[in-house]
């Protein structure tokens, strides 16, 4: 799985690519949309490089590849990250070669390309790609089981879960880019000692520290993918923030699922990391002895050898009161994505088992991603136990749920013995009043 693109020597004539502590060295090289911030010019496909854009159309018109490189160009250039998702792995894997080449110490491209160059700071992010559907699964087994004991105390774990991915069907049309500010969504809900339901802002506002998979080629109806080529397939990973309005969930979900409880607002990172460049950061997936072993199609040696992905994930929250006296975000709870009971690939493959078709950009939520410690809880839900337990702040303020004016910002970061840390970039929105 590694190659030249990864080796911890490598360093890129980009002087920020070089700063320690950098979520885009050169071994990430993750894309994303832009446009020149305060412009109207067309979205064009970046990839980030430091606390740079490589913008790929005015690349691409630079010269100096070879005619594979800029067939594969060609649709980025153009502004369609889709279409490039759409030629699979081998052109994932063949520009990613031609990027690191291009981009690093003592290339004869240099000169070319550094005019290419946009500041993230003088850029305005996008959706990374057009999402066509958003698929939301459930795949942290500590998340479930600590949930369903708030409300099942007796049996937290339906029995489905160990044997079956479970996942609903999400909203595209509110997924929004870092630096989302949405209102309290409004909704129906139930208080418990109440006899009948009110209709009102949210009380319970949470987030919900997930990771997004994108798909890449996809697969033709009626045809489902295997492990193996579930496994090829996915494109890559950015941070979801899937918001959730605990109360109106809790009364609408019996018996289809979440809806509005759901459908209001979705952050996510503007930058997507390739499969290749979290290579260095794959681990052993495993289950407990006793546990059930995954069904047939959901197995694959590759899947036990590599399918786990190693991805510490941090959320972070900043109060009006904190930001009006100048402080910054403060760190709420700590955990990583290798606890997921499920990896990519088993939710690709399972999600066309049935013979539906996953399409280019198409995106997979992997649902709350919580630890078995303490503080390693996904959600205020878990953090604060229901609501019962509140969380304290460093200036004294208390939290159960979010408040008007609260900013989160979850953050991403892959290390790995002998290998260069990568990151992903900003996942941030913030709760405003209803309206």
């Amino acid at each position: 799985m590694l190659d030249a693109t990864h080796a911890p020597t490598l360093k890129s004539w980009v002087p920020s690519a070089k700063q320690p502590g950098t979520d885009f060295p050169i071994q990430n090289l993750p894309f994303g949309r832009f446009r020149r911030a305060g412009s109207s010019e067309p979205l064009r496909v970046g990839v980030a490089i430091g606390d740079e854009i490589l913008d790929l159309q005015q690349a691409l018109a630079a010269g100096g590849w070879s005619a594979e490189a800029q067939a594969w160009l060609a649709p980025l250039a153009a502004g369609d990250l889709n279409a490039f998702m759409a030629q699979g792995p081998a052109a994932r894997k063949g520009l990613r070669a031609a990027l690191s080449a291009a981009l690093r110490e003592g290339s004869a491209q240099q000169a070319a390309l550094a005019p290419c160059l946009v500041a993230q700071s003088a850029a305005e992010m996008a959706l990374p790609c057009q999402i066509g559907d958003y698929t939301d699964f459930y795949t942290s087994v500590h998340h479930a089981t600590t949930v369903g004991r708030l409300f099942r105390p007796d049996n937290p774990l339906l029995p489905n879960y160990k044997w079956v991915p479970i996942g609903y069907h999400g909203r595209v049309s509110s997924i929004r880019p870092s630096g989302q500010q949405f209102p309290r969504p409004k909704g129906q809900f139930k208080a418990p000692d109440a006899a009948v339901p009110e209709y009102g802002p949210c009380k319970r506002l949470d987030y919900e520290l997930e990771m997004a998979v994108f798909v890449g080629a996809g697969n033709p109806l009626g045809q489902p993918m295997t492990m193996d080529q579930a496994e090829a397939d996915w494109f890559g990973m950015g941070l979801l923030n899937d918001w959730s309005a605990r109360d109106v969930q809790a009364w609408e979900y019996q018996p289809l699922g979440p809806f509005l409880s759901k459908n209001f607002a979705s952050t996510i990172s503007p930058w997507i990391v390739t499969q290749e460049a979290l290579a260095p950061f794959r681990a052993p997936f495993t289950r407990p002895a006793d546990d059930p072993q995954p069904l047939p199609y959901l197995d694959s040696d590759f899947n036990r050898r590599c399918g786990s992905v190693q991805v510490v994930l941090d959320v972070l929250l900043q109060t009006a009161q904190m930001r009006a006296a100048g402080q910054g975000f403060e760190r709420v709870s700590r955990g990583n994505f290798s606890h997921a009971y499920w990896t990519v690939a088993q939710m690709l493959a399972h999600h066309s088992a049935g013979g539906c078709n996953l399409q280019p950009g198409d995106m997979l939520g992997t649902g709350t991603q919580s630890g078995p410690e303490a503080g390693q809880g996904g959600s205020l839900l878990e953090l604060s136990l229901g609501g019962k337990q509140p969380l304290t702040l460093a200036n004294g303020e208390q939290r159960v749920f979010l408040q008007d004016g609260d900013a989160v910002q979850i953050s991403g970061r892959c290390e790995a013995p002998g290998a260069v840390a990568i990151g992903f970039g900003p996942c941030i929105g913030t709760v405003l009043p209803a309206v």
